[in-house]
C-alpha cells in the first residue's frame, strides 16, 4: 500500500479532516500501518508532503486541504460535508493558482499591517543573460516615517543622515515542506543580503513538529524571517518567525541587482525621490487590493485549472 492508497483509505473510513500525524495514528491503531512498505523516521511528513504534492499538480485529485494551522486533509467527496472531528463546514480547496499570485496578498498584509510599500521583481525584465535565482527577490519592500513626520523634520533628519528607512526582501513560494526547504531557504538568505531584513514567505507550510522545528532553528540561525500567506482570509496572515534585522546592508549587491533589472532599479529611484519631496507616491509600488479582490484571484485561477 502507497501512502496515498492509505490517506485515502483512512480519510474514507473516518469522513473527517485529519493532520498527517493525526492520519498515521489512525493508521497504526488500524493495523494499516504495516501495509505500507519503506517508511522512514517520519512517515507523517512523507504522507503530508506526498498529499500536497498530489493536490498541487493533480487537478483531478480526490484530496483537499480542509483547514490551516494545522493543515488537515480531506476527500472531496465530504468537502460539502459539517466536519465530524469540528463541527465545522471544511475549508474548500483553492487548487492552481500559481505562485505570483501570492504578490498582491503579500502587499496587502504588509502595507495595511506593516506599512510597507512593496514592489514585485519580475525576474524575466532583467537583461538576457543577467538572471540568477540566488539574485534576485520575488519582492522587494521599503518602509520610511514619512506619513508620520511633519516636513521640516523630515528635511533635518535628512541633511544629518538619520532619516527611517528599511529594505526588505521577499521570496515567495506556493508551499514549504521538507522537499524544498533548505533550497527555498538558502535562497533566501542568498538574494537578501542588500536588504535590513529578508523573508521567505508561502501560503502553504508543513505544520508538522519536526518541520517546524527545522524552520524556525533555520531562522533562528541566518535571520531569515517566515511569513504564512493565507489566501482564505488575507487578514489572517501572519508573520511565523521575525527576522534578524541587519545594520550593514551589502552595498555591492545592491549595485549589482540595480544594474541588472530595471523593476528594482526603479524600485530605488522611486524611493530617492519619496525622500527628497517628502511625500510617497503609491502610485510607484505595487497596488494594494480588497480583500474580497485578492480572494477572487485564487478563485478564478483555482476554477480556470478545473
Amino acid at each position: 500500500m502507497t501512502f496515498l492508497e492509505l490517506a485515502e483509505k483512512v480519510l474514507h473510513e473516518e469522513q473527517r479532516q485529519l493532520s498527517s500525524e493525526e492520519l498515521w495514528k489512525i493508521a497504526q491503531n488500524k493495523g494499516y500501518a504495516d501495509q505500507v512498505g519503506s517508511r522512514g523516521k517520519t512517515p507523517w511528513n512523507s504522507i503530508g508532503a506526498q498529499l500536497y504534492v498530489n493536490i498541487r499538480d493533480n487537478p483531478n485529485s480526490i484530496f483537499i486541504i480542509a483547514s490551516r494551522r494545522p493543515t488537515r486533509f480531506i476527500l472531496k467527496e465530504f468537502a460539502n460535508t459539517v466536519s465530524i472531528a469540528t463541527g465545522e463546514p471544511p475549508i474548500p480547496a483553492i487548487i492552481g493558482y500559481k505562485e505570483r499570485d501570492l504578490h498582491p496578498f503579500l502587499s496587502y498584509f504588509l502595507y495595511t499591517y506593516k506599512s510597507i510599500y512593496t514592489k514585485t521583481i519580475y525576474h524575466e525584465n532583467s537583461y538576457k543573460g543577467s538572471y540568477a535565482q540566488w539574485l534576485h527577490p520575488d519582492m522587494v519592500g521599503v518602509y520610511f516615517s514619512l506619513d508620520q513626520w511633519e516636513p521640516d523634520v523630515i528635511g533635518v533628519a535628512r541633511e544629518v543622515g538619520s532619516l527611517v528607512l528599511k529594505l526588505f526582501s521577499y521570496e515567495l513560494k506556493r508551499e514549504l515542506t521538507f522537499n524544498n526547504l533548505r533550497e527555498s531557504f538558502f535562497q533566501a538568505v542568498s538574494n537578501s543580503s542588500w536588504a535590513h531584513q529578508g523573508y521567505l514567505v508561502a501560503a502553504e507550510i508543513a505544520q508538522d513538529s519536526e518541520f517546524l522545528d527545522e524552520l524556525k532553528r533555520l531562522s533562528s540561525s541566518f535571520g531569515i524571517g517566515v511569513i504564512q500567506i493565507n489566501v482564505q482570509n488575507p487578514d489572517d496572515a501572519e508573520i511565523l518567525y521575525p527576522a534578524k534585522e541587519k545594520e550593514i546592508v551589502d552595498i555591492d549587491t545592491m549595485n549589482r541587482l540595480a544594474q541588472v533589472n530595471p523593476d528594482f532599479r526603479g524600485f530605488l529611484k522611486g524611493i530617492k525621490i519619496d525622500i527628497s519631496s517628502g511625500e510617497i507616491r503609491k502610485e510607484r509600488y505595487d497596488p494594494v487590493r480588497t480583500p474580497e479582490d485578492l480572494r477572487s484571484i485564487v478563485h478564478r485561477n483555482g476554477a480556470n485549472n478545473e
